[in-house]
């Protein structure tokens, strides 16, 4: 069975193509490429069609040895529906992806990204956009924690 992840920040060009490219980078070492399907986008249509911010691909490519890949998208409704866990990045993206889903049907499939982390107490992953390289460095090793977890999660799903 494919799972698929949805991975949700305000612009798309920060946090959530980070955690996108994360989890594809664990899937391949777990030898679960072919099985976890993984996509980004943003709840705000400010950068559409842009590359990941290039200190997020620096910190990414420091830390970890992996490029960036993907353009931002806006987070459509259909993607409720078409994806089997949606993470935001925060309450602020959290609340807006459940606003979109009037009926409550998907509600159950949204969670906070920092849910499954298991070495940081952070309850949501902060907005580097505006800071310097600390925050990005910190918020690549956010999502590597929430990432492991949210794998053991699906891996523990699916036995």
């Amino acid at each position: 069975m494919t799972y698929k992840l949805l991975f949700v920040c305000l612009g798309n060009i920060c946090r959530s193509p980070a955690a996108e490219n994360i989890m594809n980078h664990l899937s391949k070492e777990n030898g679960l490429s072919g099985s976890i399907v993984c996509d980004s986008a943003g709840t705000s249509s400010y950068h559409i069609g842009s590359p990941p911010d290039r200190r997020m691909s620096a910190a990414a490519a420091q830390k970890l040895g992996i490029q960036l890949q993907g353009r931002a998208r806006q987070f459509q409704k259909s993607d409720l529906q078409e994806f089997d866990l949606i993470l935001a990045m925060d309450k602020d993206n959290y609340a807006d992806i459940l606003a979109l889903d009037t009926s409550s049907k998907y509600h159950h499939k949204v969670k906070l990204m920092c849910d499954f982390c298991s070495r940081h107490t952070l309850k949501e992953v902060p907005d580097p956009y505006y800071g310097g390289a600390e925050g990005f460095n910190q918020v690549i090793e956010l999502l590597v924690d929430a990432c492991e977890g949210l794998l053991n999660h699906i891996t523990a799903q699916q036995v």
